[in-house]
């Protein structure tokens, strides 16, 4: 009996889900779990940032202000009002939509290169904005307050082991609803506008609707992200919101494959694992983690699953 390609993909999940969550019962590790926390929100970060690159071929510097303004709306509702921790967070993933539909429908109207640095524009405002708002975001300090971790569905976040076994779970659904809007009709529209958009206009897709559709539903996944880093640290900081930030995304998804989907889940795991291993040996982490990069870019010249991919045809999908 032949198995449906999403049926196929929610068994793997369901697989990794479980192996993830059977860790810590087996060992565990408060540095191993801290990895996958931070790891669950830079994986739904990066994954979102290549829906625009690998499949809409919309290369957005900004991308990281929607990890940032998910991250300072959920740590700003849980310090200012008494809503509760899975309202706030579906609030923030709201307001972080909004935000990426009011941007993006300034931005997917513009060319390629016009597009890049727009992005960048406007996430180096909203910066701004978060430095110069001290009385509401902390300034350059970020939201120190801290986050009260209620109880969510059964996982008490105040435990360390529930923190990670909800962002598990956070993530594992958001990568293969990602998973799903990337095989789905749509996705296939949106790898028809990046690899000819003349044909697909002819074919009478309206261009900038399903670019700022994508951008959109990037910007929400991305807030997603941060909504689950500021669970981490327990507040929201500026570096957030930063644009390193979305380099570190670019970088992510360049390491990991732009081609293959799970291309930027393995980038953000090699390029965490590097800066924690570097770090201890160097202060100068950020010289070595270029070199690094730079050796995978001119070795693989491309994504470590794309490399795979074209050196074992077939063998990886």
């Amino acid at each position: 009996m032949k198995v449906g390609p999403a049926l196929r993909d929610v068994a793997i999940a369901v697989f990794a889900l479980i192996v993830v969550l059977a860790i810590p019962l087996l060992h565990r590790s408060p540095a191993f779990e801290d990895f996958v926390i931070r790891l669950s929100a830079m994986a739904l970060f990066a994954t979102s940032l290549n829906l625009l690159v690998g499949n809409t071929g919309m290369v957005s510097f900004g991308h990281g202000m929607f990890y940032g303004f998910g991250a300072y709306a959920f740590a700003l509702m849980m310090q200012m009002t008494d809503v509760s921790l899975p309202i706030a967070a579906v609030l923030a993933v709201l307001i972080t939509t909004f935000a990426a539909l009011c941007v993006g429908a300034i931005c997917v109207r513009l060319g390629t290169d016009y597009f890049a640095f727009i992005t960048l524009a406007v996430q180096m405002l909203f910066y701004s904005i978060i430095i110069s708002w001290q009385s509401l975001t902390g300034g350059d300090q970020g939201l120190r307050g801290g986050i009260p971790r209620r109880e969510i569905f059964g996982f008490e976040l105040a435990s360390q082991l529930h923190l990670y076994q909800f962002c598990a779970v956070v993530t594992v659904l958001g990568l293969l609803t990602l998973r799903h809007i990337s095989v789905s009709p749509f996705g296939q529209t949106l790898r028809m506008i990046r690899d000819n958009e003349h044909r697909a206009s002819f074919l009478g897709i309206v261009l900038w609707r399903a670019r700022l559709f994508a951008f959109t539903v990037a910007g929400a996944f991305a807030g997603l992200g941060g909504v689950l880093a500021a669970l981490f640290v327990s507040g929201a900081y500026p570096e957030l919101a930063d644009w390193p930030n979305s380099g570190q995304a670019i970088f992510a998804v360049m390491l990991g494959g732009i081609s293959s989907f799970l291309g930027p889940v393995l980038g953000a795991t090699i390029l965490l694992a590097l800066n924690d291993v570097v770090t201890r040996f160097t202060e100068y982490h950020g010289l070595v983690l270029g070199s690094v990069i730079l050796a995978f870019a001119l070795g693989f010249r491309r994504g470590v699953l794309d490399f795979i991919r074209l050196a074992w045809p077939g063998r990886l999908r």
